[in-house]
């Protein structure tokens, strides 16, 4: 969960939506690079992951990266691996990234590794916690100053009196929000001054050198699919076979790309409650026009009073919506989330929607749906930690990952990938247009999405590469998958990006339902390991059927 200071700041986001009336940035990629042969020569030890219940075969290594590549002589960081060995003769690695940005790539391949297993015909089938996340130098917004066990001060004031002072004055939440930025700065150490996906990209290369790979042949997730593009624009002759599946934009500000979320998330949201009002016990009656307007209901009565939650946290209607967005991230959570919200409903139980809430008021998940939402790394997250990470930039323990890991990560890459920092002026006076906007797209997500646009006030600009230089790239083909009914990357992202990365994007059509498609649709899969495994592609705009 948030502490107090964050879920505060999301609230001061939340006013400012409703209201409508530091670090340096990252250095953009260089083509002069210093000499990173140190880094490039280095042997990965596997061994046996640590832990109980893990998969039969599953090791566990590390490798070593400069966190500043523009001084890699400076100080370096250690970066989690996992993988499972080829099982017959191997052409080498495939590396996977899983999305978020946030996302613990170890802890998911532990848990669905056998969504992968056919790759292992013929590759090492290996994943990461990128830098700033899992036990890879997380990044945290200081959540270790709140778990909970201080008395509270009677004197201090309550969340409603501090929200009703800022929705006095816009300024004053936007002041809050520049509070949190100082926070993350404070807790993260080093790594978030170079957390943005340039540098990861930077990183995915030695990775690849490490493993003896001389091009990397990758398989990216929703925000793995950036990652992918800025590989390829970087390090075009070391690019391999390369899947781009759950296609990320490469143009869109911050602000639009939350535009285009919630009217994605609003359309999931009304095909799940097509689905749910042919049920007697959908929760919402069966009528599926009433039903959307009984969801805005419940979260607008939420907000006005919210309800106690087992996490000793008042649980919001905005909470509620965080909760829904994840829910909606596969079609096959549909049947769960319509049970959650049916005991919400009717009993006041908040333990079934709060299953699929991850980091309390927290930026919506861009990566694949988590099978098992409690666990979000390899070894287990424990108790909120204290301080900062390690100064040799060695793994953390399990108990020293920051609760609030993923959101903090998720922020501080967007917001490094992301040029645009309007002023406290430029963002009072656009709050009317941008409400509208963002309402207009969704009257159910549009307060939530709005307020994460705003998260980066405070932070300085980012990299500007992404969105000037990933184009053209002049790669073998490569296999960019959109999914039609996709709630988090919209399939026009998917055709959009495929015409910037210019001849070498081949485009599958997935018309299916839920985020991605390889873990949903059985002939997605089929392709894209007849890709990896064989070089087979399919021709530039053929599709995969619905699986219904």
């Amino acid at each position: 969960m948030l502490s107090t200071r964050q879920r505060r700041a999301f609230t001061c986001a939340m006013t400012l939506a409703l209201l409508g009336a530091g670090l340096p940035s990252v250095a953009a990629a260089a083509d002069d690079r210093p000499d990173l042969s140190r880094f490039h020569d280095q042997t990965i030890k596997w061994s046996a992951c640590p832990g109980d219940g893990l998969p039969d075969g599953l090791q566990c290594g590390k490798v070593t990266v400069p966190v500043d590549y523009a001084n890699p002589t400076g100080g370096t960081l250690d970066l989690a691996m996992a993988r499972f060995r080829a099982t017959g003769k191997s052409r080498g690695s495939v590396l996977l990234n899983f999305g978020g940005p946030g996302g613990p790539g170890v802890g998911e391949l532990a848990d669905g590794g056998k969504d992968f297993m056919g790759l292992t015909n013929g590759y090492d089938v290996v994943t990461f916690d990128p830098r700033g996340v899992g036990r890879s130098s997380p990044v945290s917004c200081g959540e270790g100053m709140d778990d909970g066990t201080q008395a509270p001060d009677p004197d201090a004031e309550t969340g409603a009196e501090a929200e009703a002072d800022e929705s006095d004055d816009p300024r004053a939440a936007l002041e809050v929000l520049r509070e949190l930025a100082a926070d993350c700065v404070e807790h993260s150490g080093p790594v978030l001054r170079h957390i943005g996906t340039v540098d990861a990209s930077r990183d995915l290369d030695v990775m690849r050198a490490a493993l003896g790979d001389k091009k990397l042949n990758y398989l990216g997730f929703s925000y793995g699919t950036r990652l992918g593009a800025v590989y390829a624009a970087q390090f075009p002759d070391r690019t391999g076979r390369m899947v781009l599946d759950g296609v990320d934009t490469l143009t869109e500000p911050l602000s639009q790309q939350g535009v285009t979320g919630a009217q994605g998330q609003q359309t999931a949201l009304e095909d799940f409650l097509d689905w749910c009002t042919e049920d007697v016990n959908c929760a919402f009656g069966q009528d599926p026009r009433s039903a959307r307007e009984e969801v805005l209901r419940l979260i607008g009565s939420l907000d006005a009073d919210p309800v106690p939650s087992d996490f000793g946290i008042p649980f919001s209607g905005q909470d509620l919506v965080g909760a829904i967005g994840q829910a909606l991230y596969s079609k096959e959570l549909w049947p769960a989330l319509s049970h959650a919200l049916t005991s919400l409903v009717q009993d006041g139980d908040t333990r079934g929607i709060m299953g699929f809430y991850v980091g309390g008021s927290s930026l919506p998940r861009n990566g694949l749906p988590h099978k098992d939402l409690s666990r979000q790394g390899l070894p287990r997250p424990g108790l909120p930690r204290q301080g900062l990470p390690r100064e040799d930039g060695g793994l953390v323990d399990e108990g020293e990952i920051p609760l609030d890991n993923l959101p903090a990560a998720l922020m501080a890459v967007n917001c490094a990938d992301d040029p645009d920092r309007p002023t406290a002026d430029q963002v009072v006076g656009n709050l009317g247009r941008l409400r509208a906007a963002y309402e207009q797209a969704s009257p159910v997500f549009g307060r939530y999405r709005l307020a994460q646009a705003l998260m980066c006030y405070g932070r300085p600009k980012g990299t500007s590469y992404i969105r000037d230089e990933v184009r053209d790239v002049d790669t073998p083909k490569m296999l960019l998958v959109g999914t039609r009914g996709d709630p988090a990357t919209p399939y026009r992202w998917t055709t959009e990006t495929a015409d910037r990365l210019g001849p070498s994007a081949v485009v599958l059509d997935n018309k299916g339902e839920g985020h991605t498609g390889y873990s949903s649709s059985k002939c997605v899969h089929r392709k894209i390991d007849d890709f990896l495994l064989y070089g087979r592609l399919p021709a530039d705009g053929s599709s995969c059927g619905s699986e219904e």
